[in-house]
């Protein structure tokens, strides 16, 4: 899962592709996926879905348009040819599906380039970095949440009031997915949530009016791993804080990643405190934030990297990002993680947003084979930007 990725321009496409096809004939079938490769002489695209991969064929009388993020309607659509779509762009294609839905004749093909999908994202991007917030909850009301942000400076308290308009949601218990977020209220944002909201802010940034408010609760541990799963998607830790089991859900959006040895002790280095008690790497205080960091929401400040790496210099989020990906097949027990993830029905069971392997030498204490999450945080990005 790319963190920099804005996923509400991908979800609000599809959503727009439903439009769209409602009115189309009931008997049609709807795909909807990224395009893959275009065969401009056999009239046909290779669209990457959900389920699979899909043959999408032209008819002689089909339609393909070109729709800009966040149209609603056809109405604007630009008639084009199968060579204007290229790999990358997204896709709804409508037509008469094969038995096995591995192919489908096609009707109507609406389009939103990758280029216009881009586009969007880095407006919307531009937005947040300039409108929105994302802290943890310390007091919920009927009207009103404050949250504790974190910047460049000492954290600070901004109260956030819904708009009249305001559009409220909250993430899934089994899902890291924005399109999979639900209908909410601020009754049901509690103290230790993360919320991400975007509005109007006073001039001295103490309070929000908000157009969109998004909450979750979400829970960070470090852990060793216990055993491995890898039929069913799912790992067994033991959280160093409680020592106790929790079982963890892998699933197609989990970032799974692990750091190179000499990156993971040149990180420990540069964020290591002086001593005990002491402020990690010359940047922000510890805090004494151990512990099994329930409720704390992955990076409550800007710079979406790991909050021990603050005073160090870099770009942890773009370290991150060339940090090789592994499945669980590359993990074994006794490895130990830093885990990001979303609570399930129980406590001890969670499903993964992040998670970070090769992190011996961060989470030891020098001096000790005691390891602890300590001051440690992965990124800010919960779903993507803009609380994705």
């Amino acid at each position: 899962m790319n963190s920099r990725i804005n996923w509400r321009s991908v979800y609000a496409a599809a959503a727009v592709f439903a439009l769209f096809a409602q009115a189309q004939p009931p008997a049609s079938v709807r795909m909807s996926g990224v395009v893959q490769k275009v065969d401009a002489a056999s009239n046909a695209i290779e669209l990457k879905t959900d389920s699979g991969v899909v043959q999408v064929t032209m008819q002689p009388k089909s339609s393909v348009r070109r729709v800009a993020p966040g149209e609603t309607s056809l109405a604007n659509a630009a008639t084009i040819a199968i060579t204007d779509v290229n790999a990358g762009d997204r896709v709804l294609a409508v037509g008469k599906a094969s038995d096995d839905k591995a192919s489908l004749a096609a009707t109507l093909v609406v389009v939103m380039s990758q280029g216009d999908i881009a586009k969007k994202q880095a407006e919307e991007r531009a937005d947040w970095d300039k409108r929105g917030v994302i802290g943890i909850v310390t007091a919920a009301s009927p009207t009103e949440i404050a949250i504790t942000v974190r910047g460049a400076g000492a954290p600070k308290t901004m109260i956030i009031t819904p708009g009249p308009n305001a559009q409220i949601k909250r993430y899934a218990q089994d899902s890291i997915k924005f399109s999979d977020a639900k209908p909410s209220t601020l009754a049901e944002i509690r103290t230790g949530d993360q919320v991400r909201a975007l509005g109007a802010k006073s001039e001295d940034g103490n309070k929000m009016t908000a157009e969109e408010i998004v909450s979750g609760s979400f829970r960070e541990i470090a852990a060793t791993v216990v055993s491995i799963d890898a039929a069913n998607n799912q790992m067994r830790v033991k959280d160093l804080a409680t020592k106790n089991p929790v079982t963890v859900t892998i699933n197609a959006d989990s970032n799974l990643r692990k750091l190179p040895q000499q990156m993971a002790e040149m990180l420990a280095a540069r964020n290591r405190p002086p001593e005990e008690g002491g402020r990690a790497g010359g940047g922000a205080p510890a805090e004494g934030r151990g512990g099994s960091g329930e409720g704390r929401g992955g990076g409550e400040g800007r710079g979406g990297g790991m909050r021990g790496g603050r005073g160090g210099g870099g770009d942890l989020t773009q370290m991150l990002d060339r940090v090789p990906k592994v499945t669980l097949a590359d993990l074994k027990a006794g490895d130990a993680i830093i885990l990001l993830s979303t609570v399930g029905a129980a406590s001890d069971q969670l499903n993964a947003i992040t998670m970070l392997a090769g992190v011996e030498p961060i989470l030891t204490k020098p001096g000790t084979r005691d390891m602890q999450l300590g001051s440690w945080s992965l990124g800010e990005g919960i779903g993507g930007e803009g609380g994705q």
